[in-house]
């Protein structure tokens, strides 16, 4: 039985290298991937550009101004001489945020005075918009902490600490990059369990198969062990890059990174032989594969949380694999998590990558007969 299983493997992974294109498909588009979204997926900003419109010379204006103007998330681009000029620079787009300072700011201030300072900015994405005006708030009030201090004036009744846990610098870098391990794995593995059976069946090399003294649960393991192979190689070596060239910490131990692993990829390759069970051709199996991974990125609250979905679509996402190893990936990397912590995210991906399995196999005995 082993020698019948190991000898449909070996064929397997000769289909998938011996094809240039396969070779292509397995490395090149995950590292690509890896690079785009370390880089490109984040929360953060850079160089927000802004303009100031200063209605007063004080020394505690320009202090305030000197601030923005060395910190490295603020970019200026404009100094406004009169406020009519502030509609049409954020109209076009030319700035996010608009600082304004009112003629008597200097002198309130000195006078034991509120001194309010106005800040306008570009709205439309909202969500731009809410992390721009977090970087002004810091900005201010750390000028209202130094400004209390060298004065000797004293603090306010109530101050609010701040101290965030697992990220301490905010980075939503460190939020993403451990989410692509689970969706770039996905990928890999759905397309190579996808595509395995209909291309036998697009190539004719389906019938030989089943003429063969494997029987169904042996063809079902080779066809599932070659992508568990990748996909484990592939996860291993963006997990090498996440820690080394991007800097996110592995908090957790590598057993439970890998028992997570194994589980998810076990679900993942059940849902790839159920769909290239359904599908005639090459390009339908494609097709599936696609169909399943766009539903199952956006449910699995890699990007948005999954409390913030309808209840209804928090049902689905139940049968989501990716949900529970993104829980998985994030708290073993930043959270130190172990194995006691993460039992509940282990067996609901157990279930279905049986569940699964057992489908494609009720669908593979149908067919054949």
């Amino acid at each position: 039985m082993h020698q019948r299983i190991l000898a449909l493997i070996r064929k397997e992974f000769l289909a998938l290298l011996k094809d240039p294109k396969s070779r292509m498909v397995l490395i090149v588009p995950p590292l690509i991937q890896l690079l785009v979204f370390g880089y490109a997926a984040t929360f953060d900003l850079k160089e927000v550009p802004y303009a100031v419109y200063n209605e007063d010379r004080g020394m505690a204006a320009r202090d305030l101004l000197a601030r923005f103007r060395g910190a490295p998330s603020f970019r200026q681009v404009a100094e406004l001489g009169a406020a009519a000029e502030i509609a049409s620079l954020v109209d076009a787009r030319r700035v996010l945020v608009v600082v304004r300072i009112g003629p008597t700011f200097s002198d309130d201030l000195l006078s034991g005075r509120p001194a309010p300072v106005q800040v306008i900015v570009d709205g439309r994405n909202s969500n731009t918009a809410m992390i721009a005006l977090n970087y002004v708030r810091s900005i201010v009030d750390r000028f209202n902490r130094d400004w209390i201090a060298s004065r000797g004036l004293a603090a306010p009744p109530a101050r609010l600490e701040t101290r965030a846990w697992f990220n301490p610098n905010l980075e939503s870098r460190w939020f993403f990059i451990p989410g692509i391990i689970g969706l770039l794995t996905l990928v890999t593995t759905m397309l190579v369990t996808a595509m395995t059976v209909a291309r036998e069946r697009e190539q004719g090399t389906f019938d030989q198969l089943l003429v063969t003294p494997l029987r169904l649960p042996e063809i079902l393991a080779g066809k599932v062990v070659p992508g568990l192979v990748i996909g484990t190689l592939q996860a291993t070596v963006i997990l090498i890059l996440a820690t080394l060239w991007f800097r996110i910490p592995f908090l957790g131990s590598l057993p439970a990174f890998y028992a997570g692993l194994i589980l998810f990829l076990l679900s993942g390759a059940g849902a790839g032989l159920f769909i290239s069970s359904l599908a005639a051709t090459l390009q339908q199996a494609l097709l599936g594969a696609f169909l399943f991974m766009v539903p199952a990125v956006i449910l699995s609250g890699f990007a948005t949380p999954i409390a913030n979905m309808p209840e209804v679509v928090q049902w689905l996402t139940l049968i989501d694999p990716l949900r529970y190893f993104l829980v998985i990936l994030r708290k073993v990397f930043l959270e130190g998590a172990g194995f006691g912590l993460l039992l509940d995210q282990y067996w609901p991906m157990a279930l279905i990558g049986l569940g699964s399995l057992a489908l494609a196999g009720w669908l593979f005995r149908s067919r054949m007969y």
